[in-house]
C-alpha cells in the first residue's frame, strides 16, 4: 500500500505551492522562495505524480491551475490561515492578552449590531484581540471559508460550499429613508416620492442588498433615481454626507432607528414596502477558541435585545 502524499508535505511544500499560484511563474517563485527553478520544477512534477493528477497547465505565459490545483491550493491557503492564528495567538498571550477573534461585517451589520456585539465582546473578555474588517460581502465569504476570518455578519444572500462555515438569520426588517434633523422635508405636512425625490441622494453602491430593496421600491411606486445621487459602500461616508448636507440615504431598520436615537439622522415617513435582512456566519473548527465562542453569542444576544419601533 503506498504512502499517503499528505505525510510527505511540509510547511514549505504550501509555500512553494501558494508561491506558484499567485506568481504563475516558476522563475519568479523560485527566486521569491530562494531556491533553484530545476528544483522547484522537480518538487512539482513529484507532487502530481503523488497526487495522480495535473496540479497546473503549461503555458508560453507560465503556469496556471488546473481544477485539481485549485482545490489543493484552497486547502493550503487555509492551511496558512490556521497557522497565521496561531501565530498571532500566541503573540497575543505572550502580551497577555485571553485570546483572539476576526470578525468580518458588511453593509447596515456595520452602524449597528457589529459594534455593539464587539463591545459585548470587549466587556466579558477585556483582554482579548478583537479585530473588525468590513468588506463586500463576497470577499468575506472567501476569506471566512479560507479560515482568514472566525465570524462574519452581512446579507442574508450568500451560501457558503465549504462545511465548517455555518449560517443562522439573524433578523429581517423594513428599510427606511434618512435624513439629517432639521432637514427642510419634515416641514412639509406629508411626505410623498415627489417631495424626496426632489433632494440629492446619498446611496449604497449598486448590486448592495439595501440598494436593490431601494430600486425595487422605486421601479415600484413608478419613478426613477434623479442623477444627483452619490454611490459608496461605506456606511460612514454615507453618513458623513447626511450629516452635512440635505441629501437623503436608504438604510435598514436598525441603524436607522440608532442614528434616530442618537438624534443624528431622523427617519422619513414615506412607506417603501421592502426589507432585507442580516445573517451571522461563523466557522464551527473556530468555536473551540472562547473569543469566538463568545464573539458569536454577543451578535447574538445584541440582536435579542434590540428595542424595534413600538
Amino acid at each position: 500500500m503506498s504512502t499517503d502524499w499528505t505525510h510527505r508535505l511540509r510547511l514549505r511544500n504550501l509555500q512553494m505551492l501558494l508561491s506558484l499560484a499567485q506568481t504563475g511563474n516558476m522563475s519568479q517563485s523560485a527566486e521569491a522562495l530562494h531556491t533553484t527553478q530545476p528544483g522547484l520544477s522537480k518538487w512539482l512534477k513529484d507532487l502530481e505524480d503523488d497526487v495522480g493528477l495535473p496540479l497546473f497547465e503549461r503555458h508560453a505565459r507560465g503556469l496556471r491551475p488546473t481544477a485539481y490545483g485549485a482545490a489543493l491550493i484552497k486547502h493550503a491557503r487555509r492551511i496558512e490561515a490556521h497557522l497565521d492564528t496561531a501565530r498571532d495567538e500566541m503573540q497575543i498571550m505572550r502580551e497577555g492578552a485571553a485570546g483572539q477573534v476576526t470578525i468580518g461585517f458588511s453593509g447596515a451589520s456595520s452602524v449597528d449590531t457589529v459594534p455593539m456585539a464587539v463591545l459585548r465582546v470587549r466587556a466579558l473578555m477585556p483582554m482579548s484581540h478583537v479585530r473588525v474588517q468590513e468588506g463586500k460581502i463576497e470577499h468575506l465569504m472567501d476569506a471566512i471559508s479560507a479560515g482568514e476570518l472566525d465570524v462574519v455578519v452581512g446579507p442574508s444572500e450568500m451560501n457558503s460550499v465549504d462545511p465548517q462555515v455555518r449560517s443562522e438569520l439573524l433578523y429581517a426588517e423594513p428599510i427606511y429613508l434618512v435624513a439629517r434633523a432639521g432637514h427642510p422635508i419634515f416641514e412639509l405636512d406629508t411626505i410623498a416620492w415627489n417631495d424626496v425625490l426632489c433632494y440629492p441622494w446619498a446611496l449604497w453602491a449598486q448590486g448592495t442588498p439595501v440598494r436593490r430593496a431601494f430600486d425595487k421600491a422605486l421601479r415600484d411606486a413608478g419613478h426613477t433615481l434623479p442623477p444627483n445621487h452619490i454611490e459608496s459602500n461605506s456606511a460612514t461616508l454615507t453618513t458623513t454626507l447626511l450629516l452635512h448636507s440635505d441629501m437623503i440615504g436608504v438604510t435598514s431598520q436598525r441603524p436607522a432607528l440608532r442614528y434616530s436615537r442618537l438624534k443624528l439622522l431622523s427617519m422619513i415617513p414615506l412607506n417603501l414596502g421592502v426589507s432585507g435582512s442580516i445573517t451571522l456566519y461563523w466557522r464551527e473548527d473556530a468555536l473551540d477558541r472562547e473569543a469566538v465562542r463568545v464573539a458569536v453569542e454577543s451578535v447574538r444576544q445584541v440582536v435579542r435585545e434590540f428595542e424595534p419601533l413600538a
